[in-house]
């Protein structure tokens, strides 16, 4: 994952309300979650929550699916990996102590 893309997904979970969907998403697993129940259980407002499912959309985070009058959302379970993988990929890589070459005496 390139630097630019990590910090347009950290930022659109860097809001609270964003957060809270993403996070209900990834609760409902791969059934996702039609938008309607998403309202009902975050208790936001249709336009509120159009606008901030929209932000995650647009960074790959969320994609949505039409099933006849039902939009469900789904969390993008492969940028999720990706976006981990990078803030954990050169997790302690500095912070090995140099090999102290003194020799007691």
């Amino acid at each position: 994952m390139k630097l630019d893309d990590a910090a347009a997904h950290l930022e659109a979970l860097g809001n609270p309300t964003r957060l809270k969907i993403y996070r209900a998403l990834i609760r409902a697993g791969g059934a996702g979650l039609a938008v309607g129940r998403l309202q009902e259980k975050l208790k936001i407002a249709p336009s509120t929550l159009s606008h901030h499912i929209k932000a995650l959309v647009v960074v790959g985070l969320v994609t949505q699916v039409r099933d006849a009058t039902t939009l469900i959302c789904h969390a993008n379970y492969e940028v999720m990996r990706e976006l981990v993988g990078f803030l954990v990929a050169e997790c302690c890589t500095e912070s090995a102590e140099p090999t102290d070459t003194k020799t007691a005496a």
